[in-house]
């Protein structure tokens, strides 16, 4: 509908799994690409992946500080 595509490793097992065992499951999904899908620009580089990367990360351990401290504000 959009006329894009994603690519990305499937949680899928993960998922079935954790349902099973009754583990509430999350994932996060961070982009480091972007350019796969343009044809008219200059594929990124190794550096400018590492670049994005580094900065996920960054965001990663923001999303996850912030969800901890509400997780266990809620709990107690």
């Amino acid at each position: 509908m959009w006329g894009a595509d994603v690519i990305n490793m499937s949680v899928a097992p993960e998922v079935i799994l954790s349902n099973e065992a009754g583990i509430p499951y999350a994932a996060i999904a961070l982009s480091t690409d972007y350019d796969c899908w343009k044809t008219d620009e200059e594929p990124v580089t190794w550096d400018e992946v590492l670049k994005v990367f580094n900065k996920n990360v960054e965001n990663v351990t923001t999303l996850l500080l912030k969800a901890i401290v509400t997780v266990g504000l809620k709990n107690n």
